[in-house]
């Protein structure tokens, strides 16, 4: 008999990193709902998922590109196996000052209302580590009490590293999985890769050193009434920037796995020369024997982390973002040159969710095979 589909709903969809790490697991897992606030990401993602794209022109009745309030205050929300998401995290990171009033932090209500409306067996939230230290960690659980939206289930988690899964990047995220309690617990999926991480050299291998064009020049495509650039295929993305030529000489002098601190004082910004210590990935070079630190929205700046290639005087290129990432070369993207680095950067890392997905699956199966 065949297996039948797994309907899943994705919240805070980004680019569908989640639904393509299910997907490549198993095409099984059928999106029935996404909502995206971004469009382009939106946009993205009915490309991949959910859309037909005729003459220039997107069309998706299966993506909901806006505030997922309105969302819920408008729509029928489908009843589904796997309610899988995101919210964003901005608000809880380390990075930075954190801001416990971030209204992105709070979106986990709207999460939360879902899971309650849609019914599904199981649930997976992604976030940041610090998401549970958070005062609203705590309420998400105090949801999980009678008369809560969560009164039905129940959930465990865990910090998982996207490295041991074979993603080519040290990437750690707290993993939420829910459970209707009249299913058991699934559990987490073992980790495939720890004493064997996927190097970048691994990732990268085959694509080209050298980067003959700079930035992303192509058509555009309507989406709603918004036009955006694109579509790109992942391959497509393999283009440089234009940098300054104090950017280029800080490059020169950075050699294989250093950072700020080899570079003269004459190069060093005013910042740099007063502190001597501190982040060591700040304009630091990639190792090619080692997976590639957290692909983060704004890799393509190489003052914002160990970003800068192994041997080229450059930053990664978005297709090798992306590769680090896992989403395969003929994965579709729309939107300018920092709207799609946001989408790879925001992305749960393929093997991660292919990881996920094959727990799931073998759960519902189990459940499924019950006499």
């Amino acid at each position: 008999m065949r297996a039948r589909p797994i309907r899943t709903l994705d919240l805070f969809a980004g680019a569908g990193g989640l639904t393509e790490g299910l997907r490549t697991d198993s095409r099984r897992f059928r999106p029935v709902k996404a909502v995206e606030l971004e469009f382009d990401a939106a946009a993205t993602y009915a490309l991949n998922h959910a859309g037909n794209l005729r003459d220039g022109i997107l069309n998706s009745r299966r993506v909901h590109a806006g505030d997922i309030g309105e969302w819920l205050d408008q729509a029928d929300v489908p009843e589904v196996d796997v309610v899988v998401g995101g919210p964003p995290c901005q608000g809880f990171s380390t990075l930075g000052k954190r801001d416990e009033t971030d209204a992105r932090n709070f979106l986990w209500r709207e999460y939360a209302k879902t899971v309650h409306m849609a019914r599904p067996r199981y649930f997976v939230l992604e976030n940041v580590p610090a998401f549970t230290k958070s005062p609203q960690y705590q309420v998400f659980l105090d949801e999980l009490g009678a008369g809560g939206l969560l009164e039905d289930y129940a959930f465990e988690h865990r910090i998982l590293n996207a490295a041991d899964y074979g993603a080519a990047q040290a990437r750690k995220r707290v993993v939420v999985i829910g459970h209707h309690k009249d299913l058991p617990a699934p559990g987490f999926p073992p980790p495939t890769h720890v004493d064997n991480w996927v190097s970048l050299e691994e990732c990268l291998r085959g694509v080209p050193q050298r980067v003959e064009s700079i930035g992303l020049d192509g058509g555009t495509i309507t989406f709603g009434s918004t036009s955006l650039g694109g579509p790109f295929s992942t391959r497509e993305l393999h283009v440089g920037r234009n940098y300054q030529q104090i950017s280029l000489d800080r490059f020169a002098k950075i050699g294989y796995g250093e950072n700020r601190f080899a570079l003269p004082d004459r190069l060093k910004a005013p910042c740099w020369r007063k502190h001597t210590s501190g982040s060591g990935d700040v304009m630091g070079r990639l190792r090619w024997e080692h997976p590639s630190v957290t692909i983060r929205t704004e890799f393509f700046k190489p003052e914002k982390g160990r970003y800068l290639h192994p041997v080229e005087d450059r930053v990664i290129t978005h297709y090798e973002a992306a590769r680090i990432q896992g989403f395969p070369d003929d994965y579709q993207w729309v939107g300018n040159y920092a709207q799609i680095a946001r989408q790879i950067g925001n992305a749960v890392p393929i093997p991660l969710g292919r990881a996920i997905g094959a727990l799931l699956r073998e759960a519902i199966d189990e459940v499924d095979a019950r006499p």
